[in-house]
């Protein structure tokens, strides 16, 4: 089970503390839709923008976040 969310208002003249969850649900630009965990933590967190986010469940499973290898750069370049 997955929670689908999507973005429908801007951060404009919000708190840091709605900035920073919408930032959590990994949501930065209008009409973005992020496929969630259901989880009690990320459904605390839905609750806290519920004014400014659309949710709903679907059955998928929620893709697995996986985190960008950096290259260093050599001294030569």
């Amino acid at each position: 089970m997955a929670l689908k969310v999507k973005l429908l208002r801007s951060l404009e003249g919000r708190s840091p503390q709605q900035r920073g969850t919408i930032a959590g649900l990994g949501l930065k630009k209008i009409n973005q839709v992020r496929v969630l965990n259901d989880t009690p933590s990320i459904r605390g967190m839905v609750a806290k923008v519920a004014h400014m986010v659309e949710f709903s469940t679907v059955d998928a499973k929620a893709p697995k976040r996986t985190r960008i290898k950096r290259v260093a750069k050599s001294a030569n370049n």
